[in-house]
């Protein structure tokens, strides 16, 4: 990357960081996906039961490797042959998990965070239930406020999740949304987390690339 462009993305990085320290949240920078599995360790105990939503950065990292190294109680999702009940049922255990590890959609410079779920159940573990919720978020999720933030799902991220689980719906067609209703919806319910009761429960690590979508 051009030296110009990485500094002024850095330079965005640090802004959003500092906002996020004010509401209550911790923040990492780190320079790329390599550093993000030695950090996410370190913030980790072994023995931890652990629990995932749905990230493609997550997995662009090597996290989901990690915790299936064996060192933690992982209620992994995307294990071989899971029925729907029963990755229903990790998905209410995740509550009760010691860790949730996740992304978000979007992040603003006022160190807010942003996010649309289908089912709600990336959305209610980052709310409430996990002890500590750790965020692995690329700098192409850094927006400048709320409107950017949900102009951003619409015509990134949504589209192109639609697609990579091949949802039947107008995005995943056309990669713009449609507001559409029906199963294939992805886009259900919206969260915005501004501020954090209990201080460092959730921790943003923020990486100078571009992860998932």
């Amino acid at each position: 990357m051009n030296e110009y462009l990485a500094n002024t993305i850095r330079q965005r990085m640090e802004r959003t960081a500092e906002a996020l320290k004010k509401n209550r949240m911790e923040a990492y920078l780190v320079k790329d996906r390599t550093e993000v599995v030695p950090l996410i360790r370190s913030l980790l105990h072994p023995g931890d039961t652990v629990a995932v939503g749905g990230s493609a950065s997550l997995d662009e990292c090597g996290v989901l490797d990690l915790l299936r190294c064996g060192e933690y109680q992982f209620l992994d999702r995307y294990a071989p042959g899971l029925t729907g009940e029963e990755i229903a049922e990790i998905y209410r255990k995740s509550f009760f998990a010691d860790a949730y590890l996740c992304s978000s959609n979007a992040v603003t410079e006022n160190g807010e965070l942003y996010n649309v779920d289908g089912n709600g159940n990336r959305v209610a573990a980052m709310t409430y239930g996990p002890s500590s919720v750790i965020l692995v978020v690329g700098s192409n999720k850094i927006v400048r406020d709320l409107n950017a933030a949900e102009q951003r799902v619409k015509e990134i991220a949504a589209p192109a999740n639609c697609k990579r689980l091949a949802c039947k719906t107008p995005c995943a067609v056309t990669g713009k949304c449609a507001d559409c209703s029906g199963d294939g919806r992805i886009c259900c319910t919206a969260t915005v987390h501004r501020q954090q009761r209990v201080p460092g429960r959730i921790k943003v690590i923020l990486v100078e690339e571009s992860l998932g979508y």
